[in-house]
């Protein structure tokens, strides 16, 4: 055994183990080019934007033309052609990218050059991405966000494993220079070596799979509404063009059909509606969502891996999570499902990432703890706001009612326009009436879902009629307090209780909170704060 063999003495700190070498520099002052297999995507790209208009210019030409005028829509499609090859070569020519010792540049522009640069250490999340062409030729998009602002740079056409090393390579740069270098110890031999690191789990731990049984809550989600209502202004543009009546076994149906009541139609019109939300909601649901994965990394990064033909990877440092969002849609909360988002500090859309889709409640709620290391917040009782809130909110509602009413009432009962005359006197009570009693019921179901609470770790709000959220936000990530106060709130001692943070939409909101309970909920989650403004 040679003395490079030797084991440690007994007890000794162990140096923690290096981080990844830096990706190799390329030839020209270490810019490199996108590999050549991109050559085959920036055109295909191109041509599928340009797919629209093409199609319009070559139809257009060819109705112009006269017969013996040849075919010209061929040179119309082969001058498209040409210049999306032309166009996806010079692409692939003027990008390049390269990585410094503080900073990933990444240059673009043939005529107006720019440069994009992203410092190492300020690098909040690295999203991989993989369109089915993408997959075909075994590439990918690396997405890299610094928290600053929504601009991403995003390294297009590297490979896979390329992709998983800048991940890694990152994410692992940016938790160092935040950490900043270990503090040397000395050991009982009198040598300086590096602090030992605490331990990190050798597996990664998954938090979540998807479960197909979950597909039943699809058609529930507003999203999926979103979804259906989509498809269906798209069918409807292109509905005059299908040869539906040319067709006379489908022209004799519809005569049947329109023969019938008015009710039979209104029924089958309900029905078309209903399977095609369903389909279409379903449909959306597999694509998106498609082998979902959350996992908790090592080092404490979270890792969301879905999609069926764009696969997307998003990965975030465990520092960033500053907390969840419960949402629960009124329809979805009917059949006693949720949807989790994680709220964080500078990456996704807003300062948020979707961890699940619509999923039953019990176990958005368990991953929910899994990601907030905190077990109650997205399940515990909260305060709720007491009876002046429960004032202001129906009031608040019954304003509508009124103002609907009267727009009403004027033109029915002041005005002498004769087409008012056709409509009864009573109709603006019958519209005060019906939608008084709905605002009721919506104000009612406001202030009950109205609550907040508090653990050991985190400041928990709930809100929503229509749509009830339960935010969580972590009490270290509050670098802040607003107490704000209307004057109909000041005079039922009533504010909004704002906590400002980095993450998410910079703010957690507590509507309609008695004044003393803020204070008192403000000076439990960040002790210390508030002393000098209260005296």
């Amino acid at each position: 055994m040679t003395a490079g063999d030797l084991p440690p003495p007994t007890g000794a700190p162990v140096a923690p183990e290096a981080a990844p070498p830096p990706p190799p520099d390329g030839a020209d002052g270490g810019w490199r080019r996108q590999s050549p297999r991109m050559l085959l995507v920036h055109p295909l790209r191109i041509l599928r934007s340009f797919a629209v208009p093409l199609v319009v210019g070559m139809f257009g030409v060819s109705r112009g033309s006269d017969d013996e005028g040849g075919p010209w829509w061929l040179l119309v499609a082969a001058a498209g052609a040409v210049i999306a090859v032309g166009a996806g070569v010079a692409s692939w020519f003027i990008t390049r990218y390269r990585f410094t010792d503080e900073q990933l540049q990444l240059r673009t522009g043939l005529l107006s050059r720019r440069i994009l640069t992203a410092p190492l250490d300020r690098v909040r999340s690295v999203d991989i991405e993989s369109s089915p062409l993408h997959r075909v030729l075994g590439l990918a998009k690396v997405k890299v966000g610094t928290g600053v602002d929504s601009t991403r740079i995003e390294l297009d056409g590297v490979s896979t494993a390329q992709a998983t090393e800048l991940r890694t390579y990152l994410l692992q740069r940016a938790t160092e220079a935040e950490d900043g270098p270990a503090a040397p110890v000395e050991t009982s031999h009198g040598e300086q070596v590096a602090e030992e690191a605490p331990p990190l789990r050798q597996d990664e731990v998954e938090l979540a799979r998807i479960d197909w049984s979950w597909l039943r809550f699809a058609p529930f989600s507003l999203s999926s509404l979103v979804v259906v209502a989509g498809v269906a202004g798209v069918l409807s543009q292109f509905g005059d063009d299908l040869p539906i009546y040319e067709l006379e076994v489908a022209e004799q149906a519809w005569q049947w059909v329109v023969a019938q009541a008015v009710l039979l139609l209104l029924v089958a019109a309900l029905l078309a509606i209903v399977v095609g939300w369903v389909v279409v909601s379903t449909l959306s649901y597999v694509l998106t969502w498609w082998n979902l994965r959350v996992v908790r990394e090592p080092n404490g990064n979270l890792r969301i891996t879905r999609g069926l033909l764009t696969t997307h990877s998003q990965t975030v440092e465990r520092a960033k999570v500053r907390g969840a969002r419960m949402g629960e849609p009124f329809l979805l909360r009917l059949v006693r499902g949720a949807e989790l988002t994680a709220i964080a500090t500078g990456v996704g859309t807003g300062g948020t990432i979707k961890v699940l889709p619509p999923a039953p409640r019990e176990v958005v709620t368990a991953v929910g703890h899994e990601l907030l290391e905190e077990t109650g917040p997205l399940s515990m009782a909260l305060t709720g706001h007491g009876p002046a809130a429960r004032r202001r909110i129906h009031v608040r509602h019954q304003w509508g009612t009124l103002i609907l009413a009267a727009l009403v009432a004027v033109p029915t009962w002041v005005t002498d326009v004769w087409w008012f005359d056709r409509i009864p006197g009573w109709t603006p009570l019958a519209v005060l009436a019906v939608l008084g009693l709905l605002n009721v019921v919506v104000a009612e179901s406001a202030w009950r879902n109205l609550g907040h609470g508090l653990t050991e770790r985190h400041l928990v709000v709930q809100t929503g009629a229509f749509i009830r959220t339960r935010e969580v936000l972590e009490v270290a990530g509050v670098i802040g307090w607003v107490v704000q106060q209307s004057f109909f709130q000041r005079r039922r001692d009533l504010c909004d209780l704002v906590a400002t943070t980095a993450a998410g939409a910079e703010q957690v909101t507590a509507p309609d909170i008695p004044v003393e309970l803020a204070v008192r909920l403000a000076r439990r989650a960040t002790p210390g704060m508030l002393e000098d403004l209260l005296t």
